[in-house]
This record gives C-alpha cells, sequence and structure tokens, in this order.
C-alpha cells in the first residue's frame, strides 16, 4: 500500500500554528543535498484531480527558504526575504504518496538570491518554481513608493467584524460566518462591482487568515508560507464566478440577475449599445463549467516584513480577460493596516461544458 510520507507522521505541535503543522518538512540528508519531503499527508480537495495547488505552492517556499544562507559575519549579517515566486503546475499531485522537493542554488549575490524547486513523485516533475530573494535594506533608504488602496470600506468594516468575534462563535470556535478551509478560515464580502455588466469588473472580496498564531519559531518565514498556502483558494475560479457560473452543470446568470436579462429598460439598452461598441464584449455562455485547472501561479511579495498571516488579511480579486479556453485572474493582499503587501497572478484552464455535435444513438 502506498504512503503519503516517507517517514510516518508525529503528532501535531500544539506549540505552533494549524498552518505550521500542515507545511512541516523533512530534510533528506541522507538521499541529497537540498533535498525535502512532506511531513503529512496534503490535503486533496474533493473533485480536484490532484492535491491543493497551495500546499506544493507553500512548500516550496519553505523547502527554498530552509536553504537561504542566515546572517551572519561572512555575509556582513544579511537578511534575504522572499519577494517573487513563478511557478507551473505540471501535473495533477497525488495525495497518496510522498513528494520530493529538490532546491537547486542558481545563484547568490549580494543584494539578491536566486533559486529553483522542483516537486517530483515516482521521479516525474510534477511542479516547479523559480524564486527571488532579495536582501533587506538593499534599496537604499529613499525609495519610490506607491501600492493600490484597500477597497473602500473594507477596512472600517473589520473592526466591526473584529467585535463580532469576541462575542460570538460556534461550536467549533471558529467566528460565527467565518468559513472553516482546513488550516485558515476565510469571510466573503461579496462582489463589488457586481451589478456591472462586464465580468471583468466584478471583484469577489474575503478576509482571510490561517488558524492559531504562527509560533516564533516559525517566524516570518512561516507567516510567508502561509500566505501562499492561501492565496491559491478559489484564485482560478474567480472567472467562473465573474461570469456567474457553477460548475455543477447550473448556470446562475439569469436565475439570480434577471436585471441583466433581455429588456426594453433604458439602463438595459445603454450596456447593449456600450457592448456593440466594445473591443473587450464578451457573450454570456450556454453553457457550465466543465474544467478548471490551474496552469501557472506568480506571486509577488511587496512587503515580506510586514506578512501576518495570523492575522486577518484583505483579498481583491479580478480577472482582466477570459478566452481560448483560458483565463487570467488577478489578487491583491492588505494586511490589516491597509498596506498591500502581496500581488498573485494566475492562468488556467477554464474550459465550458462542449455540446455533442453527433448525437449517440439511443439503441
Amino acid at each position: 500500500m502506498p504512503s503519503p510520507t516517507l517517514i510516518r507522521p508525529r503528532p501535531a505541535d500544539p506549540s505552533k500554528s494549524a498552518m505550521e503543522n500542515v507545511l512541516e518538512l523533512i530534510t533528506l540528508k541522507d538521499i541529497g543535498p537540498d533535498i525535502f519531503t512532506n511531513a503529512r499527508e496534503l490535503w486533496h480537495p474533493p473533485g480536484a484531480r490532484g492535491i491543493y495547488g497551495g500546499a506544493v505552492i507553500a512548500q516550496c517556499l519553505a523547502a527554498a527558504q530552509h536553504t537561504v544562507p542566515p546572517p551572519s559575519p561572512a555575509n556582513n549579517n544579511a537578511v534575504f526575504l522572499v519577494h517573487s515566486m513563478h511557478c507551473y503546475f505540471v501535473l495533477a499531485g497525488d495525495p497518496t504518496i510522498p513528494i520530493l522537493y529538490h532546491v537547486e542554488r542558481v545563484r547568490e549575490g549580494k543584494s539578491f538570491l536566486t533559486m529553483t524547486v522542483q516537486a517530483r513523485q515516482r521521479g516525474k516533475c510534477i511542479f516547479t518554481t523559480t524564486l527571488s530573494f532579495m536582501r533587506e535594506g538593499s534599496g537604499g533608504e529613499s525609495t519610490l513608493d506607491h501600492g493600490w488602496d484597500m477597497p473602500e470600506g473594507v477596512r472600517e468594516g473589520l473592526k466591526q467584524m473584529l467585535q463580532e468575534e469576541k462575542n460570538v462563535e460556534d461550536e467549533e470556535g471558529a467566528p460565527m460566518g467565518v468559513e472553516a478551509e482546513g488550516p485558515f478560515v476565510s469571510k466573503r464580502l461579496g462582489i463589488s462591482n457586481n451589478d456591472s455588466f462586464y465580468p471583468h469588473y466584478r471583484k469577489p472580496l474575503a478576509w482571510i487568515q490561517c488558524r492559531g498564531s504562527i509560533s516564533p519559531s516559525g517566524g516570518q518565514h512561516a507567516h510567508l508560507s502561509a500566505l501562499a498556502y492561501m492565496s491559491d483558494s478559489w484564485f482560478i475560479g474567480t472567472v467562473s464566478r465573474a461570469h456567474r457560473l457553477v460548475r455543477d452543470g447550473h448556470m446562475l446568470y439569469n436565475r439570480l440577475f434577471p436585471q441583466h436579462q433581455d429588456s426594453p429598460s433604458p439602463e438595459r439598452h445603454t450596456e447593449l449599445e456600450a457592448r456593440k461598441q466594445s473591443k473587450n464584449t464578451f457573450e454570456t455562455p450556454k453553457s457550465s463549467i466543465g474544467m478548471m485547472v490551474s496552469l501557472d501561479h506568480s506571486i509577488y511579495f511587496h512587503r515580506p516584513r510586514e506578512v501576518k498571516a495570523d492575522e486577518w488579511m484583505c483579498t481583491e480579486m479580478e480577472t482582466p480577460w477570459s478566452g481560448e479556453g483560458r483565463g487570467l485572474v488577478m489578487q491583491r493582499i492588505w494586511n490589516q493596516e491597509g498596506r498591500l503587501v502581496a500581488t498573485c497572478v494566475q492562468e488556467g484552464l477554464v474550459r465550458l461544458r462542449q455540446e455533442d455535435p453527433t448525437p449517440r444513438s439511443k439503441l
């Protein structure tokens, strides 16, 4: 019988957060340098082709962070933190067998470190990523600073939500109205611009937070790995939500939003005229989502030191384009102080159920 880990999983460490326990790695020095493996079985979402992509993203980041040289007199006490990672999903991961993470140190410079990590199963690469780490303070004392503001009104609503957390808890200890997803929790805030006629204007909003508190031993690396894990949740699904479609064969567009059906109203007439003149038009599909699979995933950590994954972070997603059976999605992540700490980009397969042009015989 196959085993999901090379070594029998140890009991969860109560001094660490659930996220840290899920992402724990084991160093395989006897096999080779800079090789790691998962210490626990990885989650396989119901209906998915393989393991949850965020787990592999986060464990690749954790493996790379294990190989970053620590501050020492030899490197002038330099502290390197990840600022970007670019990932490709190659094959669906099998949750029943271990993953080996192979880290290659591509270049170690004074200001930047470059690494690649391959996740392998049965000798085949299932996932690959290139990561870049930047030395803290190497940008100079004076820098150009700007960034997207958190959506209006969202930060103000956080204070009320935090107060509700203190007063109301469900039987499992999670705040009421908060959706549980393994080692982290999320609270969806709806979709801004949801009344827009165009899918690329509709932007789902949510608060996310890992369960418990990141331990001091996990440090900032654990916060960054946790953000990487959560960044893949509902990400490519932004395309289907923007088109008001779901995967179980139901089309929500006309049933939930009758105001967007053909009607003689002046507002509808204006929308249709604008659509005719726009070069970026879309057609409401007469089908449903048949397949959604992530192809690649990039994370830009703008302010890695300010990522606090065990505090509520606001995410806003949008899809600027879809077509040719693919979709592009973007995600912005702010901390509680309203600082933009990360931006994520993903492309994936988004295929509709196709009608069979040659009807099969009933015989």
